[in-house]
């Protein structure tokens, strides 16, 4: 059996075979080349690493979906049975059929549309998140984790990046990224905006705050305050809003979990009044299904 043997450690023989017959002004070359090329090296495995993690993440949106569009087609199977059922025991009831077959049409035309609807929304948020995602350098995506759920696009922030040590006021090295995230929010303005501050269980010792609901609430108010103010987000289309230590994501018993506790996110959402503008825009031959339960 071949052993597979690294680019690293094959450069590094060559490097001391020939190293032992050549002048010193070849043989620094050759090491300047071989540190080049451990670089190269190095950075395609992070970049391959980093790959696998985002094509992860798609996949799991993907399967997520999936078992969203098995709900619908459940909900038309049962629609399809109400239909056999009543064919079937027609001559036991006064059963109007030609309506109840409109209706369950007119039914499947609206279960369509809502799909189509999803469909969309699910889109925007995708090109949501890779558009930000790309605009992030690989130190900033470090503090950030960026995730659609539910149709609802969730950017959390760390605090040691987003804050000054102890404090509630913007620290400037957050000052970039926020840009960026603030250029996302002004590219889709049909999108509402919550700022929602988070803490972990360590008791605040600040004398002009009083326990943790105020820090969260302060951070949170900070970053709305910093879209308005610094990057022109149309303050109507914000909300801060705190959770105090009460919303965890890890156990606070570690300085791990502490740590991604102390998190505020922003979440995107669709601006409910045109979410529902665009699902009641149904096919106009839709109307609410008769209750069939009694035949």
């Amino acid at each position: 059996m071949i052993k597979r043997i690294s680019v690293p450690l094959l450069l590094m023989s060559g490097l001391l075979i020939t190293s032992c017959g050549v002048s010193k002004k070849t043989h620094q070359a050759l090491q300047t080349q071989y540190t080049d090329l451990s670089e190269k090296y190095r950075q395609s495995e992070l970049d391959l690493t980093e790959s696998r993690a985002r094509v992860k993440s798609l996949e799991d949106q993907l399967e997520q979906e999936r078992k969203n569009n098995a709900g619908l087609r459940e909900a038309l199977a049962r629609l399809q049975g109400t239909l056999d059922n009543s064919i079937n025991q027609n001559t036991q009831g006064n059963v109007n059929i030609s309506k109840l077959v409109d209706e369950i049409n007119a039914s499947n035309k609206y279960i369509q549309h809502l799909v189509n609807t999803k469909q969309k929304s699910d889109s925007l948020n995708m090109v949501l998140t890779n558009n930000l995602t790309r605009s992030l350098s690989r130190e900033e995506m470090q503090d950030v984790d960026v995730q659609v759920l539910k149709g609802v696009v969730y950017i959390s922030l760390s605090d040691n990046m987003l804050y000054k040590s102890g404090s509630y006021e913007i620290s400037d090295r957050a000052g970039e990224t926020l840009s960026k995230i603030a250029k996302i929010i002004q590219d889709y303005k049909d999108y509402e905006v919550l700022i929602e501050g988070n803490t972990d269980t360590d008791p605040i010792s600040k004398s002009n705050i009083r326990n943790n609901w105020d820090l969260s609430t302060l951070r949170a108010s900070s970053v709305v305050q910093a879209l308005q103010n610094q990057y022109g987000v149309d303050p109507k289309r914000l909300t801060a809003g705190g959770r105090g230590e009460y919303n965890p994501i890890a156990d606070n018993s570690t300085a791990e979990g502490k740590a991604r506790n102390r998190r505020t996110q922003i979440i995107i959402t669709p601006k409910l009044d045109q979410f529902m503008e665009l699902i009641d825009k149904a096919p106009e031959t839709a109307e609410t299904p008769a209750d069939t339960t009694a035949f």
